[in-house]
């Protein structure tokens, strides 16, 4: 009788069984333990103010899988993400507030809406790359928040807010923390569920191969600028929801709320987690949102305190020094991380 027994192979043979997202039957367990823990366990353990920090973890979850579509699978830059976030934020706040419409049909607008405003700068940014790209998708940046600081009628005006209606679904309201936990984890879920789909489709396939090979890719017939933005198009349409999901969680709508630092934190939370991986969108979101919570919160409890002045620098220096580290000695990030631990117990005693 075996005392010591190690994982073996996975071995497929046919084409549908290589598409599962859940292909084993442990992956299927973990996943479905996942979901009850997210919306059942969760939901009863946690209170009001655990909720709402994992309601930030969640809406930066949702935009950081957008820009990894970009980034991480396609290899294209952009310092712009922040601003087409800011697009969905007011599509939703206007179509909810002068149309009335409900948030249910206001969000998914405020995704296209965001998708076909990148359209009109991806047409000229994406015919350029590198450097190029990441300068024509800062001035995306700074265009879209002066016409959004200067657009009086959808927006207020400069430094003018707009309140958000609360999101209800007949006699559920999501007003409530708890309520919006349901809202912004679904929400997330079905984001992850698409991006898990899409690179096993036909599309996500040329994504990476562009990302790879460009030129080998345009070799094959792949329409290499076509796909480059469709991406860009994706990746906004996620922003644009991760900003309308912001504006119903804090209850207004500023332009304040999305600078060119919150592209920079949606990199950095990228780089962090896992460039090219979707469960390190999540664990890098988690990353960068929690670091001001446990400056402000958790030192404090050892007897460490600094001021806010000083706190906002300390913060964003250890952005930059986590992105130096995970680049220089683990440029796979934190998801890299758990599956190089998860593969060393799995494989002992035999590490080879």
């Amino acid at each position: 009788m075996p005392l010591l027994t190690t994982q073996t192979g996975r071995f497929r043979d046919s084409y549908v069984a290589d598409s599962r997202i859940n292909d084993t039957g442990s992956k299927k367990t973990v996943v479905l333990g996942g979901l009850i823990l997210l919306f059942l366990v969760v939901p009863m353990v946690a209170d009001d103010y655990q909720l709402g920090v994992l309601n930030l973890i969640g809406i930066a979850a949702v935009g950081a899988l957008g820009l990894n579509i970009l980034v991480g699978f396609t290899g294209q830059i952009s310092l712009g993400h922040a601003a087409f976030a800011a697009v969905g934020a007011y599509t939703a706040a206007n179509l909810s507030l002068r149309l009335g419409l409900p948030a249910l049909i206001a969000i998914p607008a405020a995704g296209l809406m965001a998708g076909a405003v990148s359209l009109l700068f991806g047409v000229a940014a994406l015919r350029v790359k590198g450097l190029y790209l990441a300068i024509a998708t800062l001035a995306a940046q700074y265009s879209i928040e002066w016409v959004l600081n200067h657009w009086s009628f959808a927006t207020g005006g400069y430094q003018a807010t707009l309140l958000m209606p609360p999101f209800a679904i007949g006699p559920w309201d999501s007003a409530t923390t708890v309520g919006k936990y349901f809202l912004i984890m679904g929400i997330l879920a079905l984001g992850v569920l698409y991006a898990e789909n899409l690179f096993r489709s036909r599309t996500g396939r040329a994504l990476v191969a562009v990302r790879d090979q460009y030129l080998a890719a345009e070799g094959v017939g792949i329409n290499v600028f076509h796909y480059k933005l469709r991406a860009f198009f994706i990746s906004s349409v996620y922003a644009g929801i991760a900003g309308a999901l912001y504006g119903y969680n804090v209850g207004i709508v500023t332009t304040e709320f999305f600078p060119l630092v919150l592209s920079i934190q949606f990199l950095a939370m990228i780089i962090i987690g896992g460039l090219g991986s979707i469960p390190g969108s999540i664990l890098g979101a988690a990353f960068v949102t929690l670091i001001p919570i446990v400056l402000r919160d958790g030192l404090p409890t050892i007897g460490i305190s600094f001021s806010s002045d000083i706190e906002v620098y300390l913060v964003q220096v250890l952005f930059g020094l986590t992105i130096l580290l995970f680049l220089v000695l683990e440029s796979g990030g934190l998801y890299r991380l758990f599956n190089n631990v998860r593969d060393y117990f799995r494989m002992w005693p035999f590490s080879y």
